[in-house]
């Protein structure tokens, strides 16, 4: 090596040492992530409740709140409008076992629960947490979930996560399906957008101009000004995902939601078998606009 080569190397090494991942974790069972010093998302795995809001609200395992890399928060937890939507999180209004039916999208008899930490490996350039959970349901555990959330550091103006889900029945086949309600058929990995101003839903397709249920989309995403600040999340259900693509349930009150299983003519739910896991991932993708 040149003595040039040398000199470059040194003047370089202090830039690629201050582009870093780090973790807190916090006593009321945050688990913050930071890019280069400033928080990204924290993954929220012990139970939380907003002060004012109902007990039956209180909840776990989610992503909240989600930072761009110039520091926009463009989520909510406890909306008043909507107690149940929980920053970027995953949850169906319709959950059946052969012994009941319950509703993990409002809680209402079947609630998530964080078991314990599978992995933390936080690298200077890269962070990939393992998290094993339940869902329980008159206190059994009918489905074993376990949650990797992998964190990239930013690039630019934009930076990405990844969520992958892990589900598996326990004793008891489990039939997962959207809502019911006539012309929709929301469940599933979604995220929930603050207050705002200039809300823009656009797809893979392009402009999405007004609400919109049951069209398939590769990847949908809402822009928006937080504070004169404006700002796009994007949600990528991966290509080898079942189902894909999915329907999706878009919002221009605030949410983006990617619809699984769907329903179409042929799909009314998927049944996870005991022993027989189904694995879901999704891109998070948030990124700072001119």
């Amino acid at each position: 090596m040149t003595k040039t080569s040398r000199l470059l190397l040194c003047l370089a090494l202090p830039a690629l040492a201050a582009a870093q991942i780090s973790m807190t974790d916090h006593p009321d069972g945050r688990l913050e992530l930071k890019d280069n010093g400033r928080t990204a998302l924290v993954y929220n795995y012990g139970p939380q409740l907003k002060a004012g809001v109902p007990e039956n609200r209180r909840r776990c395992c989610y992503i909240f709140p989600v930072f761009t890399p110039a520091g926009v928060s463009m989520l909510d937890d406890f909306p008043r409008d909507h107690y149940h939507h929980h920053g970027v999180f995953w949850a169906w209004p319709v959950v059946e076992t052969p012994s009941g039916k319950y509703d993990l999208w409002m809680y209402r008899g079947v609630e998530h629960r964080f078991d314990k930490w599978v992995t933390q490996d936080v690298q200077p350039r890269k962070a990939s947490l393992v998290a094993a959970n339940g869902w329980f349901a008159g206190g059994q555990k009918i489905v074993n979930e376990t949650v990797r959330l992998t964190l990239l550091p930013a690039k630019g103006k934009e930076r990405s996560f990844e969520v992958e889900l892990i589900l598996t029945a326990t004793g008891q086949p489990v039939t997962l399906r959207g809502s019911q309600e006539k012309g929709k058929s929301y469940g599933g990995f979604s995220a929930r957008f603050a207050p705002r101003e200039q809300t823009a839903l656009a797809s893979a397709e392009g402009p999405v101009p007004r609400d919109e249920d049951l069209v398939p989309h590769k990847w949908a995403e809402l822009t928006a000004s937080y504070g004169g600040k404006k700002a796009t999340l994007r949600i990528t259900p991966d290509a080898k995902n079942p189902g894909v693509p999915y329907q999706w349930c878009l919002r221009n009150y605030g949410f983006v939601g990617a619809s699984f299983p769907g329903r179409t003519d042929a799909v009314q739910g998927f049944t996870l078998q005991p022993g027989k896991p189904l694995t879901l991932k999704f891109t998070v993708t948030v990124s700072d606009v001119d």
